[in-house]
């Protein structure tokens, strides 16, 4: 319920903004195409609905499990804590998303599972969950991987779920505005990097910081470019 509903959230009004793609904000586009709102509105919301309802049997099934992990509600930690939790939640999962992310450019999980996101070329923030139900479980599962490791409080699980469906309305939403929040992240550049990754179909594989594909050579074809134009454009 947390995800789904902080993903809406964060999704609608910028699917909103896209949808009337008002002249003063054109600048802050990505690209220059109209969003394709309107074929994948609904498959979009279908398939986040389908996917937590999914994930939430999942867990269900192995709540005798989860009940052995280290996350817990006692004493909550100091807030520099949370902050460095967090901040440790989000690199992490960063690189694990990147190497799952390029295994599944590759062959059966490429032609199957993975197509399906790439469907879309000119994303909008509502498609950001738009998953074949197999990735949305290892995404999912992914974003798990930090909390169980340092025995997070389950209200730093609550707010790292929250800022991991910002990153993806986010990431998706074909904005780059520089009043953002999100760039108060160390090395978030916005919405650019993982646009470039739809519409280039390979590179920038990692969730939606782009140092990981600086040190293995993978990002997407004419991001840097991109990104050094929009550097230099004084608006």
């Amino acid at each position: 319920a947390i995800s789904v509903g902080a993903f809406l959230f964060f999704a609608l009004p910028l699917t909103l903004l896209a949808w009337l793609d008002p002249p003063a904000l054109q600048r802050f586009k990505v690209q220059a195409k109209p969003f394709d709102i309107q074929p994948w509105f609904w498959g979009s919301l279908g398939r986040l609905f389908g996917s937590a309802l999914l994930m939430a049997a999942i867990l269900i099934l192995i709540w005798p499990l989860l009940q052995f992990t280290p996350i817990h509600n006692g004493a909550l930690p100091a807030w520099w804590v949370i902050v460095l939790q967090l901040l440790f939640f989000v690199f992490l999962d960063d690189f694990l998303y990147y190497w799952m992310h390029r295994a599944m450019h590759k062959g059966w999980l490429l032609r199957k599972v993975h197509s399906v996101h790439h469907r879309i070329r000119q994303t909008c923030a509502i498609n950001g969950n738009y998953f074949h139900p197999l990735e949305f479980i290892f995404t999912a599962s992914l974003a798990l991987v930090g909390p169980i490791l340092v025995g997070a409080h389950v209200y730093v699980l609550w707010a790292w779920i929250v800022l991991r469906q910002f990153e993806a309305a986010d990431g998706h939403s074909g904005y780059v505005f520089p009043w953002n929040p999100g760039h108060l992240l160390p090395l978030y550049e916005g919405a650019g990097y993982h646009d470039f990754h739809h519409s280039q179909f390979r590179g920038n594989f990692a969730g939606f910081l782009p140092y990981l594909d600086r040190f293995f050579g993978s990002y997407a074809r004419g991001y840097l470019e991109w990104r050094s134009a929009r550097k230099a454009s004084p608006s």
